[in-house]
């Protein structure tokens, strides 16, 4: 296996627990802004992330779970409207500090950083969710410390789609044997592995837990596990 060229990291749920206490509720304020009785509870929040992306998730619930709701005649302009209201919620979470990085995230970050081992993102969310939860938690300065961030409509094709690992990768002109990938869902380990990559690493959490990892190199309970060392620089050029 080659050296670590590069970090590439999702988001929701790997850099942070932000599913439960962040986006949901975030969802949940946007719905009563717009006068509606829908509320996301901590069971239903977990179904509805079997679909990536915002956007996509509200159509899937109106499609699978509120089939009585009369959708407007621009349905895409409504869900449009209702996801950049979220997105607002979102960003006024992330400024109160409400979400934390998960453990050993930040102490990865710089060490990488100090090692000169560039760091990418590559999720499914918007680059608004992206800078709103790095500058919240490690300052407005970290936004330069990645050298691309692929995030939200950039690409056709959202996770378990490998459209968003390939653009990074391309912009990075890197191959998928070059890199490490940080996951936390079985969509996003699909999405990483079908775009090349092979060091892939999976922290896991209350929504992902017992999820199929097969493809992964390994998984983990966070990046700081109990029982074992925490994982660093060395430990990845072994995956």
């Amino acid at each position: 296996m080659s050296e670590i060229a590069a970090l590439i990291f999702d988001v929701d749920g790997t850099l942070a627990d932000t599913e439960r206490d962040g986006h949901r509720v975030a969802f949940n304020r946007a719905f009563a802004d717009a006068g509606l009785d829908w509320d996301w509870d901590v069971e239903l929040y977990g179904k509805l992330l079997t679909v990536t992306g915002g956007k996509e998730r509200i159509k899937y619930y109106l499609r699978e779970f509120n089939t009585a709701f009369e959708a407007p005649a621009d349905l895409d302009g409504f869900v449009a409207g209702l996801h950049a209201a979220k997105t607002e919620h979102y960003k006024a979470l992330m400024a109160e500090g409400q979400i934390p990085l998960r453990p050993g995230v930040e102490r990865l970050i710089r060490e990488a950083r100090k090692a000169g081992v560039p760091l990418a993102i590559a999720t499914t969310t918007t680059p608004d969710n992206v800078t709103s939860l790095l500058e919240s938690t490690l300052g407005a300065e970290s936004i330069d410390w990645f050298a691309e961030i692929g995030a939200g409509d950039i690409v056709p094709a959202k996770k378990p789609a490998p459209d968003i690992y390939s653009w990074v990768l391309q912009r990075m002109g890197l191959s998928g044997n070059q890199v490490v990938a940080f996951e936390d869902s079985g969509h996003g380990v699909n999405s990483a592995a079908d775009a090349g990559i092979e060091r892939i690493l999976v922290t896991t959490n209350g929504y992902t837990e017992g999820q199929d990892f097969a493809r992964a190199a390994l998984v983990l309970e966070s990046l700081e596990p109990s029982g074992r060392a925490p994982v660093d620089l060395a430990a990845l050029t072994g995956l």
